[in-house]
């Protein structure tokens, strides 16, 4: 099987996510980020608000629309409904990360064994797999990046310019720009061209490089062309929204310097082997292709230390760093395949083994998790969960076995298959309701009854509603509906605002819709009130 994968390794990267995730992703509740983008590729659909995007029914500008736009071609094709064909085109930018990791290892003059491995650790790197739905946004502009990048190293290389490369350049950057703005610029191009020039010098003398300038400028003109264009057609609001977004950046989530320094525990499964890669004294001498490895290290610190420079930060924003981290890590991967049997020391063996034997245990106790779910355990997620316990098991019986034989590099595609199979089988599990009370919005949109809202609903709750919910409170006061009866949607946090429309109407309560799967991270937003309003 590994000799399979090894001779397709794109095919195999590729495959590998859309089994992985693109039947069951779904099973993942829509998060607040997802809901904003979903919404306003739903309004280009039904509104054609396809360059002033909107977000129910209001101007939507900070963020550009190329990810929109592509969500609402799947949309188009397989349903607007469909959080499955929704989620689908991030999935394909996840697998190309893994395809352009791979492409660009090549380039990097390391084997096609060791390029495929890299592949694999970015697509199981848990940021670059939890983003797609965190922040869907973040996926393209990185994923169209490293498209831009991989032509970048290739025309640094061949030290000329051809039309083609250039074009893939411009293009790829353009699209980059145009997904979420200057943001991969700055934390993967720059620390590319920096650890490039670290490691292989800037060759092809001024001309060259001003040609590759130019193409870089060029790049960022045409991918800020929407910008332009909003701001010409909607400057009062484009303003007020840009005014807002930059003071984020030295006054919203403002952390320490520091805060980014676990940044290797991002990886998720891989943290253990992150940790070491990152030693750089330990694994020069250990390499094949030190000039590589060099580079790949100095383009993960100096992408750490840019994002630490922004005083705004979040954990999210750690995921392009995984990309230059997830090569990294292979070099640790590759020299553990190939000197482990060799190993004489505890010092390196021990990590290995509690890496894999860690992920091993997961596997072969999997089952005791169903002293946690309990009642949750019944007909078919009951059959489900025992096939998920006796899959992760054998794999992870195998891992051990191989792992004792010091086999690394089957233990590695062991690992894989664990993931794999996490995601085919496991995932499901997650759409099992532990919070008794969830009640879904999409049964409102069936009769004629119009729906308002007081202050706002979350756009989770919009989403769900499937259209549009018009807010009664304006920058004036409270507007009235022209209807004489109508719903309205509340939080409950404003009860005394249903009171000054006690005066002229009847209320009254319906229900309480909420929209949290979980007990465990409960979110106040997602809980609304239902009133029938009727003019008295």
């Amino acid at each position: 099987m590994i000799k399979l994968i090894e001779k397709y390794p794109i095919p195999s990267l590729l495959l590998f996510v859309i089994v992985m995730l693109g039947f069951t992703i779904d099973a993942i509740p829509v998060t607040i980020m997802e809901a904003r983008n979903f919404i306003s590729a739903r309004e280009m659909l039904t509104d054609n608000n396809w360059i002033l995007t909107t977000l129910n029914g209001e101007a939507r500008y900070q963020k550009p629309p190329l990810p929109t736009w592509i969500t609402a071609v799947f949309g188009y094709l397989f349903g607007i409904k469909s959080i499955l064909a929704l989620r689908w085109p991030a999935l394909l930018f996840v697998a190309s990360i893994g395809i352009s990791t791979y492409l660009l290892s090549k380039k990097l003059e390391l084997t096609k064994s060791h390029s495929l491995i890299n592949g694999f650790i970015a697509l199981t790197s848990f940021y670059i797999l939890g983003i797609t739905i965190e922040a869907p946004w973040d996926i393209y502009t990185h994923g169209f990046m490293l498209m831009a990048l991989y032509q970048l190293f290739i025309l640094f290389q061949s030290q000329k310019t051809t039309i083609l490369r250039s074009l893939l350049l411009v293009l790829f950057l353009a699209a980059s720009v145009l997904s979420k703005g200057p943001v991969s610029l700055y934390v993967l191009f720059l620390p590319f061209v920096i650890a490039y020039g670290i490691a292989f010098k800037l060759k092809g003398g001024a001309l060259h490089l001003l040609k590759l300038f130019s193409l870089l400028v060029f790049g960022i003109v045409l991918g800020g062309w929407w910008y332009l264009h909003v701001r010409v057609a909607d400057p009062e609001t484009f303003s007020a929204i840009a005014e807002r977004e930059t003071s984020n950046w030295h006054s919203y989530n403002v952390r320490p310097f520091y805060y980014y320094w676990s940044f290797f525990i991002q990886s998720g499964l891989w943290t253990v082997p992150a940790f070491i890669s990152l030693l750089y004294p330990y694994l020069k001498t250990r390499v094949i292709n030190l000039k590589a490895y060099r580079f790949t290290f100095f383009w993960t610190i100096f992408a750490v230390i840019l994002l630490s420079i922004i005083p705004e930060k979040k954990s999210r924003y750690l995921m392009p760093v995984l990309i230059p981290l997830a090569l990294n890590i292979g070099f640790y991967i590759d020299y553990i395949i190939r000197e482990f049997k060799n190993l004489k020391t505890k010092k390196e063996k021990i990590p290995v083994y509690f890496q894999f034997g860690l992920i091993g245990s997961i596997g072969v106790l999997f089952w005791i998790t169903s002293f946690f779910l309990g009642p949750l355990l019944t007909g078919i997620v009951l059959i489900r969960f025992i096939a998920s316990s006796i899959v992760l098991a054998i794999i992870g019986f195998f891992i051990f076995k191989h792992l004792r034989a010091k086999n690394i590099k089957t233990t590695f595609y062991l690992i894989i298959a664990f993931m794999l199979s996490v995601g085919v089988l496991v995932l499901p599990l997650a759409q099992v309701q532990s919070q008794p009370d969830y009640k879904s919005f999409t049964k409102l949109a069936t009769d004629n009854i119009p729906l308002y809202t007081l202050e706002g609903v979350s756009p989770e709750a919009i989403y769900n509603y499937g259209d549009k919910i018009p807010s009664i409170k304006t920058k004036e006061g409270i507007e009235l509906p022209k209807e004489k009866q109508f719903r309205l949607l509340t939080s409950t946090t404003n009860p005394e605002k249903i009171n000054e429309l006690a005066k002229l109407y009847t209320i009254e309560f319906v229900n309480t819709y909420d929209l949290n799967f979980s007990d465990r991270d409960h979110k106040s937003r997602l809980v609304n009130q239902l009133y029938l309003v009727t003019l008295k």
